[in-house]
């Protein structure tokens, strides 16, 4: 694969697009000088990172280490190195999809690619720096979780949302994540959301809206059981994902986490069971002091709905951001979340072959089968029914 010739348009469509932020094209002929900034010399960032050092690591993913960098002029910037080894070339080529779509979008809930280095042997990303580097390092850390309280919760399910619906509807070109969950949610100083790892997003050029493929990329336990399965990609694969991450911002618990035993072990079968038996206030984070009971029901609603088996049942991101956002809508009642496949959708012999991210961070063992059933909980109004109204036993 020839890498600078999927590189070059991208920049150029940089360039020419005046996309704004940390690289503004005010005149034609500062051209050369925007395309300069774009691509780092190895050297500067070898000199920013100590050589990348251990001591600026800043984690591993599924592709190569991030390292915290320190440029010239003082800039803090995130430098994620690619690994080349396995599988064969998948490492290329997320390398080139981050900078394919980031070069062309923006967005406050996104990460700002600043650019890269392409020299000798290298491949490597320059990031802006999140100081409080992931979601996943404050959610399931039992001390730093009372960092997020619920006002910050809500705000980064609401930050999430918004990101996703640029991604799906007013980006240039429809894209698909593919791989939303807690450790690609950075956070910055005042722990606001930024959707990162852009490395398996699929674009979606003209009217085209799904897809399917014989090659799967994704995380067990967040993946959509139609994707599983089948392979059909739409953008409803990334909200099933959506509301997987949802109903862990309110649980502060992985999607899997064996230790808490057979019942609560999958939490998509855990929240579906406490919400048909009208005690969805169960799942709330026990280390919440305080907590806004009426918008965590309707985030565990909407949790739910967004991770229904069937891809028509469930929302789009434009109307989860009209349901956040509207005071008096409500929500219809959930289906039978897509909890199919036990512990992880590649234990089915009859699916495609599954590319994993290595999600190191948060759970990756997949979710559970549970049992199908009316819902009998009642539909929640964010405006006009109360609290005491909806949950008994609690």
């Amino acid at each position: 694969m020839d890498f600078l010739s999927h590189l070059c348009p991208c920049l150029e469509k940089r360039l020419k697009g005046g996309r704004t932020g940390s690289h503004d094209v005010d005149a034609a002929d500062d051209d050369d000088d925007d395309t300069e900034n774009l691509l780092f010399e190895l050297r500067t960032l070898e000199i920013a990172t100590n050589s990348f050092s251990e001591d600026n690591l800043l984690g591993r993913g599924g592709f190569g280490p991030v390292y915290k960098g320190s440029m010239p002029n003082g800039q803090e910037v995130a430098v994620k190195r690619l690994l080349l080894s396995e599988p064969p070339g998948q490492g290329l080529r997320e390398f080139t999809n981050e900078v394919k779509f980031l070069l062309r979008i923006q967005h406050r809930n996104l990460v700002t690619l600043l650019g890269c280095c392409i020299e000798e042997s290298e491949k490597m990303l320059v990031y802006e720096y999140l100081p409080n580097k992931s979601l996943d390092n404050f959610l399931f850390d039992k001390v730093r979780s009372a960092t997020l309280d619920w006002t910050t919760r809500f705000r980064i399910v609401n930050g999430v949302a918004r990101g996703l619906l640029y991604l799906h509807e007013d980006a240039p070109e429809k894209i698909i994540h593919r791989d939303i969950k807690a450790s690609n949610i950075l956070l910055d100083e005042q722990l606001n959301p930024k959707i990162s790892d852009f490395g398996l997003a699929r674009l979606f050029s003209g009217e085209n809206t799904h897809a399917t493929t014989s090659l799967l990329c994704g995380t067990p336990g967040y993946m959509a059981p139609e994707y599983c399965f089948s392979g059909y990609l739409s953008p409803k694969a990334d909200v099933f994902s959506y509301g997987v991450l949802v109903l862990e911002i309110v649980s502060g618990r992985k999607n899997f986490d064996i230790s808490l035993g057979a019942e609560k072990a999958g939490l998509l079968n855990y929240a579906w069971t406490l919400y048909k038996e009208g005690k969805s206030l169960d799942l709330i984070d026990p280390t919440l002091e305080k907590c806004n009971h009426n918008e965590a029901a309707m985030c565990i609603q909407l949790g739910l709905l967004c991770c229904q088996e069937s891809t028509t049942d469930r929302p789009d991101m434009n109307s989860v951001h009209f349901m956040l956002s509207s005071d008096s809508f409500t929500l219809p009642r959930p289906g039978k979340p897509g909890t199919k496949g036990g512990k992880g959708c590649s234990t089915n012999a009859s699916m495609p072959p599954l590319a994993n991210t290595n999600n190191t961070s948060s759970a990756s063992a997949g979710v559970i089968q549970v049992s199908g059933g009316k819902s009998f909980a009642e539909d929640y109004s964010r405006n006009c029914i109360s609290y005491s109204s909806i949950f008994e036993g609690r």
